[in-house]
Order: structure tokens, then sequence, then C-alpha cells
């Protein structure tokens, strides 16, 4: 336990759903925090109890729009200024990830930036899950710990009794995470290899691996306008593919998202709760990471192993 001190939890307002699940899953109460904005759109954060040395888990997912940043800084802030003792910042989705090299001239590195600035805000660990790219735990000066959506989706999809299973990678960049997959869940391994002629448009090239007549599992950390694991899908269902279910750890489905889904070959998507739903659809199923965090808190707060739970 960190230095005998007393466990606080309290939840920013991105995500306050998962934050009391975790709490509940915890068996722990959510502090009481004030949040809101002032007319002008300004962040006001202020906790209403002591947290004077306390092991302070804030709850934040950091989704699309920026407030939801700026208000995990504030409460950062606001804790460091009030003296507690450990400040975790628990990010459930972590937004800026994509941004994570300079790829192009005159363009910034997002995610080295967001890192910085928990580490200038106050931040002394990090508990996120399923980063865009693993390296990005480099970008931090603090410990980072990275958990896994695969804890959830393998036992869910183990239970399907799945037969004749193909793990299918929508890109070169999701080879680790299907693999991962392919060698739990007993199946074949293969990979779309994909051109991008432009940000968020995807053109389905070619399929790495023998897929006909087989049920598929195409697997991503993120979806956010569809277009690259609906191509995927369609061109899964061409070359003779059966059963096809998607799954991914962070739903951000932005634009035609939806649509998209809805009108394309996947059967089945399998979500976490990393970021609410902006509305529900019969193709999608949400599967709560509550517990996974959960345990991974109370291990930190007690200075338990967490790597020796989640594994890729």
């Amino acid at each position: 336990m960190h230095k005998g001190n007393r466990i606080s939890m309290f939840s920013g307002r991105s995500n306050p759903a998962l934050a009391k699940a975790i709490a509940d899953a915890a068996g722990r109460e959510l502090g009481l925090v004030e949040i809101k904005n002032f007319s002008d759109g300004e962040i006001y954060v202020h906790f209403e109890e002591s947290i004077r040395g306390s092991d302070l888990f804030l709850i934040q997912s950091t989704h699309p729009n920026a407030d939801n940043w700026f208000e995990l800084f504030l409460m950062i802030d606001a804790a460091k200024r009030a003296s507690a003792d450990r400040i975790n910042a628990v990010i459930p989705y972590f937004g800026y990830a994509r941004q994570d090299r300079k790829d192009q001239p005159r363009v910034s590195i997002a995610s080295k930036l967001m890192a910085d600035m928990l580490g200038v805000a106050g931040v002394d660990r990090v508990l996120t899950m399923d980063l865009h790219a693993s390296q990005l735990q480099g970008f931090f000066d603090v410990p980072v710990d990275h958990l896994y959506g695969s804890a959830v989706f393998i036992d869910h999809l183990k239970q399907m009794n799945l037969e004749n299973l193909a793990v299918v990678a929508p890109d070169v960049g999701g080879i680790k995470m299907a693999r991962a997959y392919a060698k739990r869940l007993g199946g074949d391994l293969a990979m779309i290899d994909k051109r991008r002629p432009q940000p968020n448009v995807a053109e389905v090239m070619n399929i790495i691996g023998d897929v006909e007549g087989k049920n598929v599992i195409l697997v991503d950390d993120m979806i956010d306008t569809a277009g690259t694991i609906t191509s995927a899908a369609n061109k899964l269902k061409e070359v003779g593919a059966q059963k096809i279910i998607a799954s991914c750890t962070h739903p951000l489905f932005s634009g035609p998202a939806y649509e998209r889904l809805e009108a394309s070959s996947i059967d089945q998507i399998y979500v976490t709760d990393t970021i609410p739903l902006a509305r529900p659809s019969d193709k999608i199923t949400v599967l709560s990471v509550a517990d996974v965090f959960a345990e991974a808190i109370e291990r930190i707060y007690t200075d338990e192993s967490v790597s020796t739970l989640f594994i890729p």
C-alpha cells in the first residue's frame, strides 16, 4: 500500500458511467468533485473533500473534444495543489495517440506533447488501455501501466465456440494484436494489405492469408470513421469469408461510422466502454473493461504487479 495512505477515486465528465462501474467493481465510492464551465467555456475544478496525503486515481477518457484533456490537466493540477500524495491518471482511451511520429514535414507529434503536459500538470503514474502504438510509453517520464482490451474480448469470443476460425489484422500495425488473438483462440492468422491515399480514406489492396470458408474475427484498437474496418470486411466477404465479427477497444465512431458499419458485411461488432457510444446499434455489443481497471487500480494501490495480470 502506498505509504499506508488511503485511496481516493474521482471521475471527470468524459465517461462517468465507466468511472462508476470501476469504483463499484473495486468496492469503493467515487469522491465528490465539482467540475463546471463558466459562461465563456472555461473549465473550473474543485475537489469537495480533503485529498491531502491520499493515493489519488483520476478517471478520465480523453476522446474529442479537447476539453476532456484540459479537464484532466486541471484535475491533476488541483490535486497537486491540494497535497495529494500520489496522482494516478486513469485514461481508458488516450486521445491524440495516432499523432506519434513526424511522418511528414512541419507536423506535430501530439501524443508526445500530451505526455509532456501530463507531466507538467503533476501526474505521478498513468494507467491506460490499448495505446495506438505501445511505444508511446517511452514518451513519458513517469510509470505507465498499459492494459489490453483482449482481456475481455478473448474470454467472450471463447464462449462463442467459433470453429474454422481466422483472425485478421486490418493493417500491418495490427499484426501483433491479431497474432495474440489467434494464439489464444486457436485460429489462423491473416492480414489486410492496404494503402491510405489520404487521412481517413482506406483502400483495400490484398488479403495475405487464407480466409475462404472461414469465420473471421477482425481486430483493431480503435474504429474512427470505420472506413478501414468496413472495407476490410467487404473484401473478406468477397473472397469467401463466412461469419465476420469485428472487435475494437475504442469505439470513436465519428462521421459516417455508424452508417458504414450498419451497411457493411460485418455481422457483429464488439467494443468496450472506454468511450461512451453516441447511440446504440443492433450490430454493436459493448463489453465493459471496468473489472480490468478496478483490478489494476487495486494492484497499483497495494504495490503489486500489474503486468503479470494483463498480457496482450
